[in-house]
């Protein structure tokens, strides 16, 4: 029976109608369905009996078969009424089977209290074409209900409090039109439930505190144009979780303090609107949580205080739009952004992750890593392949930036990059102390990259790249760190000109060589004191020719000079970059 119908026209004839099971029923109903303009869209015949006929049935304890039928003020809130039952007070059916019916009333189909005592309950191709529809609080017992291909032309639909037994639930392929989808404290019990390609419309779809038990749960290919998806308190059991391809329209999605459990939820592909959407405080305590190639749309993310510390949770291709993104205080296992564009703020203060991965993303606007009033643990950072526009506030030492990218497991050529991108936004924040930390390590990895690169090419060219790595060890990074500690330049130069004075000293007791004064040594000074003073005009190349180096001192002498000349540059340079910036 088609969906796509505007209004119906009823007419009830005084004939039997035989289903094709053989069932015979009194009368026959004739529905027209009719379009937008009144144009007949077909008819439809199906049986038909009084609703005092059906009420005689579960009275007397008989399964009802209402397949293709119409049924018309069915309410079993009116069935206590005229019983003098409480209202509350369960009304037992043995089963009900209603495939290719047609339910109509005045305010409500009414199933509430409902208990399904044999589990056997089926709704296949129904519709519901007018009111509301109640199974609040009904009890379904172990089977397999089939609510399928269903219509709710009316988009009230009560499951709130409903208890289901062991058994696949299926509400696949059906339609609920605009209103609201009560799912409150219901509990689905073990087994698969599918909501596959079902459509919602809009208004609120309420899974508050739904219970679902082990067994696979799947939204996939659900629409819904508008209105709030509320899932907070929810519980769901062991199995996977698919919201797959689901189009939230301008929904506000509300996940919050969700319970997931162990296994996969997926939300790839899925269509958000502009609503905001809310995993705050959620639990995934093992498993994976994916998002890959969705669309965020415009609204605010939060994952603010989840507990995710065993789990994986992936945006990989995620185009967040123009909402705000935060991850404050979450626990996460591994937490991956790969090949995202991150164009507005996203919190990545997170109070715990094993695995951060921001490679090959694109970020437009402000990544904020460091820590305000909590401690952010991150072990290890993946930036390789990172497009930085924006900024990133990130702290050297609170975020102990050195460790969480030397624990990458990768090769020296990506660990420099990485060190390359911190450095160049170091020097836009104004943070320079960590420019200079951060420069230096990506000079160290280059130098080790440049000799992997180059020692298994043969012995000559793998001695060469040791000799030009020893070099730069020395006297790039051991001596001043690549120009950013005029201290350390300072230091070093202190230290070598002591070292040849030394020589000085302690040359001429083992050789035929040193240092004469050339005005007769008119102030008596000691060997040692000649030798740190020759040491000293040699090294700051002032040369005022009162002592001059005789033997082989005067080579050494020479190297001194050239060294002390570079030295001093060394020094000037990083002097003046420290205090021009």
């Amino acid at each position: 029976m088609r969906f796509d119908y505007f209004q119906y026209k009823i007419e009830v004839k005084n004939l039997k109608f035989t289903t094709d099971e053989g069932v015979v029923h009194p009368k026959t109903a004739l529905i027209t369905l009719l379009g937008e303009k009144g144009e007949m869209l077909g008819v439809e015949i199906f049986g038909y009996r009084e609703i005092s006929d059906w009420y005689r049935q579960i009275e007397a304890g008989e399964p009802l078969n209402m397949n293709q039928c119409y049924v018309r003020d069915f309410s079993l809130a009116a069935y206590r009424s005229v019983r003098k039952m409480e209202k509350k007070e369960y009304v037992k059916i043995p089963g009900i089977t209603a495939r290719n019916a047609f339910f109509e009333s005045r305010m409500i189909t009414d199933f509430s209290f409902a208990e399904f005592a044999g589990g056997n309950v089926d709704f296949e191709f129904t519709h519901f074409s007018r009111g509301g529809v109640s199974f609040n609080s009904a009890r379904f017992g172990d089977g397999n209900p089939v609510f399928n291909n269903v219509l709710f032309r009316n988009g009230n639909v009560d499951f709130g409090n409903a208890v289901f037994g062991a058994g696949i639930k299926g509400f696949k392929n059906s339609v609920f039109r605009d209103g609201k989808k009560d799912f409150q404290y219901c509990d689905f019990g073990p087994g698969e439930v599918s909501f596959n390609n079902t459509e919602f419309h809009s208004g609120e779809v309420s899974f508050i505190n739904a219970v679902f038990g082990e067994g696979n749960v799947s939204f996939k290919i659900a629409r819904i144009t508008g209105g709030k998806v509320d899932f907070h308190y929810a519980k769901f059991g062991k199995g996977n979780i698919s919201f797959e391809r689901v189009e939230f329209g301008d929904s506000r999605v509300d996940f919050r303090a969700v319970e997931f459990n162990e296994g996969r939820v997926n939300f790839n592909r899925s269509l958000f609107g502009e609503g905001d959407i809310m995993f705050e405080g959620s639990e995934l305590p093992a498993g994976r949580f994916s998002f890959k190639r969705a669309d965020m749309g415009k609204g605010m993310v939060s994952f603010e205080w989840v507990n995710y510390a065993g789990a994986e949770l992936f945006f990989e291709k995620t185009s967040f739009g123009e909402g705000n993104v935060s991850f404050l205080g979450g626990q996460f296992d591994l937490l991956s952004l790969q090949s995202c564009h991150l164009d507005h703020y996203f919190d990545l203060r997170v109070a715990y992750c094993r695995y951060l991965d921001l490679s090959d993303t694109i970020a437009r606007d402000i990544i904020d890593l460091k820590p305000y009033d909590q401690d952010v643990k991150v072990r290890v950072l993946n930036l390789s392949g990172m497009r930085l526009l924006g900024r990133m506030y990130i702290d050297w030492e609170e975020n102990h930036v050195k460790d969480i990218i030397r624990n990458l497991d990768s090769g020296n050529k990506l660990k420099s990059e990485q060190f390359r991108i911190l450095k160049e936004n170091y020097s836009i924040t104004g943070q320079y102390a960590d420019e200079d930390k951060a420069y230096v390590w990506f000079k160290r990895f280059e130098a080790l990259d440049e000799l992997e690169s180059q020692k298994n090419k043969g012995f000559f060219p793998a001695l060469w790249a040791y000799l030009q790595y020893a070099f730069k060890w020395v006297v790039f990074d051991k001596i001043g760190l690549y120009a950013t500690d005029p201290v350390r330049v300072l230091g070093s130069m202190i230290v070598t000109y002591v070292i040849f004075s030394l020589i000085y000293y302690v040359l001429p007791f083992i050789a035929n060589t040193r240092i004469v004064s050339s005005l007769g040594d008119p102030d008596k000074l000691s060997r040692i004191a000649v030798a740190f003073y020759h040491s000293a005009i040699t090294f700051l190349t002032i040369g005022y020719g009162d002592y001059y180096p005789s033997g082989t001192i005067r080579w050494i002498s020479g190297i001194e000079g050239f060294i002390g000349l570079f030295m001093m540059s060394y020094f000037t340079v990083a002097f003046v970059r420290k205090i021009l910036r």
